[in-house]
């Protein structure tokens, strides 16, 4: 199962060429993160302060076209992997255009996040309400 979130590229998005600053890309990454835990389990906030943190232990995108600002982007947040201590989050964009999503993708990133406990920031196992969160989110190898 896919949770999905829309984002609007904001002014400060871009960068001189007119397009998403390709970091940017991570930011919108790590929003729709945000999203997923508040609709999924809880706010965000609230994991790291129970303690909980999940820190991006690696991180890989690939482009496909341009965005620019006032575009609206429709991320698709899915799980391709959780480990004992880690999982890795697959996000795929797409524009969205009058309401409708645009075929094929603009962006597609992986990011590993460890699940630490927050005071030692050593690896911790993946609480059980976290983990039964993830794997229903896991998505099948294609």
């Amino acid at each position: 199962m896919t949770f999905h979130t829309r984002l609007k590229v904001r002014f400060g998005d871009e960068d001189h060429a007119r397009i998403v600053y390709f970091p940017r890309f991570f930011h919108f990454f790590h929003c729709a993160f945000e999203d997923f835990f508040e609709a999924e389990i809880h706010p965000y906030r609230e994991s790291l302060d129970a303690q909980v943190g999940w820190p991006a232990v690696h991180a890989e995108a690939d482009f496909s076209s341009p965005l620019r600002f006032g575009d609206l982007v429709d991320f698709g947040v899915s799980v391709e992997r959780v480990g004992k201590s880690s999982a890795t989050f697959l996000y795929e964009g797409k524009k969205v255009v009058d309401g409708v999503l645009e075929e094929g993708l603009v962006v597609r990133g992986r990011i590993v996040v460890a699940c630490i406990e927050m005071g030692s920031m050593r690896a911790q196992a993946i609480p059980d309400r976290y983990r039964a969160v993830f794997e229903r989110h896991l998505i099948s190898p294609a």
